[in-house]
């Protein structure tokens, strides 16, 4: 069974959620806020993740933020009761799959839930199957994902990680968004669209050390890793 950390304060609303959850075949572990929840984190492994953005004692939006510091490979979507513009692109920023906002359709989260894991377990294959990537001065450790560039570390999340090595993959030729958000997040929706954004910027910074690596987007028609001098 996939399990399932659900960190949400409203009783009633969890206990509902967490019976559908069960119904689709999740195991589904509820923590009524962010503290009581990131101890459980630290202590079993979870395929995924929904936090609720306002809890006591610690938020979702912080709650994350650590839960990616300790392990960056679990995917997580949060659940808000507020459609605001501000939230949704921190919640994008700080590296969420998903952003549902209440209320919402069980079905629907469960169809969003099941994509998240699948790409996760595709996304977890693809890295198991290889070692360390050369990407021009940067060696990534897709094991650990970790970007390594001399005596400096950064880890990455595993959507980040798929990501790198999908562009290392198809380096120096041009890509449809499309293309990019189907393989990478299994749709091309609005909300796929402005996540893809907001990764393509931290990678950008990633990279930023070594001129010869360049991420470029074409107006209307996609995207470009440039790798000069590239030893594929």
């Amino acid at each position: 069974m996939k399990k399932i950390l659900l960190a949400e304060d409203d009783a009633d609303f969890a206990s509902v959620l967490k019976q559908f959850l069960e119904l689709y075949g999740y195991s589904v572990f509820w923590t009524k806020d962010g503290e009581e929840a990131y101890k459980l984190f630290q202590n079993e492994t979870f395929n995924i993740c929904i936090l609720d953005v306002m809890m006591p004692k610690m938020d979702g939006f912080t709650l994350a933020e650590k839960m990616i510091e300790y392990n960056p490979s679990v995917p997580f979507i949060f659940l808000t009761a507020k459609k605001l513009k501000e939230d949704i692109l921190k919640g994008l920023k700080l590296g969420a799959d998903d952003y549902i906002v209440k209320p919402f359709e069980v079905e629907e989260l469960i169809l969003r839930l099941n994509n998240i894991v699948k790409r996760s377990e595709k996304s977890m294959a693809l890295n198991s199957n290889s070692e360390e990537i050369k990407i021009g001065k940067y060696l990534f450790d897709c094991k650990r994902l970790e970007l390594k560039l001399e005596n400096t570390i950064q880890r990455v999340t595993e959507k980040e990680a798929a990501l790198i090595i999908f562009f290392h993959k198809n380096s120096n030729q041009l890509l449809k968004r499309e293309e990019v958000l189907k393989t990478i997040w299994g749709t091309d929706d609005y909300f796929s669209g402005r996540s893809m954004d907001v990764y393509i910027s931290k990678l950008r910074k990633y990279f930023t050390e070594d001129t010869s690596i360049s991420i470029e987007s074409i107006r209307n028609v996609g995207l470009e890793f440039k790798l000069k001098n590239a030893d594929l």
